[in-house]
């Protein structure tokens, strides 16, 4: 099936739905045209993208795709993530080069650096993500997470094995947490499930499983994995067992990087470095 394209300034429509009976029902592929795409989240009815080196946090309408007025997050220097708490109604951007994270209100009105508490403190964020109210880093450099409740108060550090070298990690429904590593003892990546104290519960290795920079939880407890090397990305259940392929190669043209999953709609907004671009796929809700 070939592609219409239309480019309109920011944004670019791939006219095509695609029915997969294994895979998605119907996949809807819209493309936000950004630079140097670093992370991706939708709160309400906006996505909001950040990009390499630049503190301007741009805005799309969910719906009509247009872009909206973008938000300049003075002081951000480097963002290297974006996640949105609906409960909170905030944003947080992790700043690799100030080692902090900024909470961002929606409008862009009150743009505050909000950890460490310290300004003398780094945090060293690499990742974000958000359960409920709770917030998530992925502190690469300390080979940790470092878990926070809504008013950025510290509720606990999980340390990770010496040989995880970690990407991303996800709160699960049962209080455990979901991380995307390399395991540098077997040279391989891996998606592992940690408790509390940083202990390995279960892991997932693919067959084998390419770079997995981005990974995203549902209510159930399934995780969607960005597989950047074998340009797909896979559902796993619970226990980490593969469920199977719900985008692949034949739809995507480059390797996911980024992921933000809208369960209550079932959109999954997908990040990639090489277009500079994010894409938004109706995927199954099952």
């Amino acid at each position: 099936m070939g592609d219409g394209k239309t480019t309109y300034n920011y944004w670019r429509r791939r006219g095509h739905v695609v029915d997969v009976s294994d895979t998605a029902d119907s996949v809807i592929v819209l493309l936000f045209v950004v630079v140097f795409v670093r992370g991706v989240t939708q709160l309400g009815d906006v996505v909001y993208i950040v990009c390499q080196s630049s503190s301007t946090i741009r805005r799309f309408s969910a719906t009509t795709h247009q872009r909206l007025a973008d938000i300049d997050a003075k002081g951000v220097k480097d963002p290297c993530d974006i996640a949105a708490c609906e409960r909170m109604s905030q944003l947080y951007v992790a700043d690799d080069w100030a080692g902090c994270v900024w909470r961002v209100s929606p409008d862009g009105d009150d743009i505050k650096r909000w950890l460490p508490k310290s300004p003398s403190d780094r945090l060293g964020p690499f990742a974000l993500s958000v359960t409920s109210s709770r917030l998530l880093v992925t502190s690469a450099s300390d080979n940790q997470l470092i878990h926070l409740d809504a008013g950025g108060d510290e509720l606990r550090r999980v340390p990770l094995p010496d040989y995880m070298d970690p990407l991303h990690a996800v709160e699960s429904p049962s209080g455990t947490f979901i991380v995307s590593h390399r395991n540098l003892q077997l040279d391989q990546n891996q998606v592992s499930e940690v408790n509390t104290e940083g202990q390995v519960l279960r892991q997932f290795s693919g067959s084998p499983l390419g770079q997995t920079l981005h990974i995203a939880a549902d209510s159930d407890g399934n995780i969607i994995v960005a597989d950047r090397d074998y340009r797909r990305i896979l559902l796993l259940d619970a226990k980490l067992a593969l469920r199977r392929i719900i985008i692949d190669e034949h739809q995507l043209n480059y390797g996911p990087l980024l992921l933000c999953y809208m369960e209550q709609s079932g959109q999954l907004l997908v990040g990639f470095d090489v277009s500079n671009s994010v894409a938004v796929f109706d995927v199954l809700r099952r």
